[in-house]
């Protein structure tokens, strides 16, 4: 298949490796891409962001499926002027990915469709935000209702952060003033076709910026899976699944079809294990990052065969997608002052090295070339993704792989998995 692939960060790297991995004659194209992805894939100079300009392309390279990786296009309504001109597309119309792009709209589904989630209140000013604040106690979760790269939630026991956090906010847009929700996190993927969901295998991350889930909130400083320790709780890990799909995923999906907004994508949601049973903490209208980069390559299953059954209603006809029997962790590199202030156009070196290392590649998040330098161009630049037959070789392997690379300033997070390992 001719496949374009939208995006540039390592979510979006670990997609066309994925593909790139189950068949020599795909002809793989990104837009904009990096300089990893552009090892991998074709770079096409397209704006990702302009519905007609990827829509133009499409037709005339004959692209067979088009796979929208970042939020930003799903809600700018690429994929609706795609599907509007016939073309295949994996990815949510602009109003199925309000489901992502606007809190208040999520909870509005997933309260028609009775999905359990947290209490919250929409907050249009710094006076209802204090009021909300007061009304659900310490600790506070302040959230921003738009899109915000992963970075518009505090959780903080300082009441003045919260108000500031708002603050910061409340110019583009009202806030969500939520309760606080204590309990271990999944992420779980699932693929639809508007009608259909097909789970993928559940995955954790690490928002916090530091060790023992210190620091800021920021896109993602690392993730495992498989999750050994879900088997405790529900006696499979596929009893889990199992729960997500039919008493979330599912009654979700169905709202959003009798809201004429039919969900044909990913969604991913994020969720917390409460001693009340599961919640969810949010969705998002994509693929996760940094969960992509681990989940993806432990999948058996052709990706795009199931990428192109839920662009194309089929999803019924393919079964349950398959994972290989193994462990995977990814641990990010992030730029100096990342998640704040991150400082940029640092040279990296010694991927190559990194690479040797049995059971290891990398992702790239924000890299460019600069003739033979690799240059770093974002807060979080890189991922190191390693598998092993346990989580104690796959860490030791990321690891190892970590201290092969240099960007100078850069920090990492060094208890990835360490629980599970």
């Amino acid at each position: 298949m001719k496949i374009l692939v939208l995006g540039s960060g390592a979510r979006e790297h670990a997609i066309v490796l994925a593909l790139a991995s189950e068949s020599a004659s795909h002809e793989l194209l990104a837009a904009p891409g990096n300089a990893g992805i552009g090892r991998d894939a074709t770079l096409v100079d397209v704006d990702m962001l302009d519905p007609t300009a990827v829509t133009t392309f499409a037709k005339e390279h004959a692209v067979d499926l088009v796979v929208i990786g970042p939020e930003a296009p799903l809600v700018a309504g690429v994929a609706d002027t795609l599907r509007e001109h016939g073309i295949p597309v994996f990815g949510p119309g602009r109003q199925a990915a309000q489901l992502e792009g606007s809190k208040a709209f999520a909870k509005r589904i997933m309260e028609q469709a009775g999905v359990p989630t947290g209490r919250a209140v929409h907050a249009r000013s710094l006076e209802d935000t204090a009021a909300a604040l007061d009304d659900f106690g310490a600790p506070y979760v302040v959230k921003a209702d738009g899109l915000a790269a992963g970075k518009g939630v505090i959780v903080t026991e300082d009441r003045s952060a919260a108000l500031a956090h708002a603050e910061q906010y409340l110019p583009k847009g009202p806030v969500l003033v939520e309760e606080f929700l204590s309990g271990p996190e999944v992420s779980l993927f699932l693929l639809s076709d508007g009608d259909t969901v097909r789970p993928l295998s559940p995955a954790q991350d690490f928002k916090r910026a530091l060790d023992g889930d210190a620091g800021p909130n920021t896109g993602g400083m690392g993730a495992y899976s498989p999750l050994p320790w879900l088997a405790e709780q529900y006696g499979s890990v596929q009893a889990f699944v199992d729960e997500v799909t039919e008493q979330i995923a599912l009654p979700v999906v169905r709202e959003l079809d009798r809201d004429g907004s039919p969900f044909i994508g990913l969604l991913y949601a994020g969720l917390i294990l409460t001693e009340q049973g599961v919640r969810v903490i949010e969705f998002n209208a994509r693929f996760g990052d940094p969960e992509t980069q681990i989940v993806l390559p432990r999948l058996a299953t052709p990706l795009s065969r199931l990428l192109m059954a839920a662009a194309a209603g089929t999803l019924e006809d393919e079964s349950a997608p398959e994972f290989r029997d193994e462990a995977a962790v990814t641990v990010v590199l992030a730029s100096e002052g990342y998640p704040a202030s991150p400082i940029t156009g640092r040279v990296i070196t010694g991927l190559d090295e990194a690479e040797r290392i049995e059971g290891v590649h990398i992702t790239h998040a924000a890299t460019r070339r600069d003739g033979d330098d690799l240059i770093a161009t974002g807060g979080r630049v890189l991922n190191v993704v390693a598998r092993g037959a346990t989580f104690a070789e796959a860490r030791s392997r990321a690891y190892e792989a970590m201290s092969r690379i240099h960007l100078e300033g850069s920090h990492f997070r060094t208890d990835i998995a360490a629980q599970v390992a």
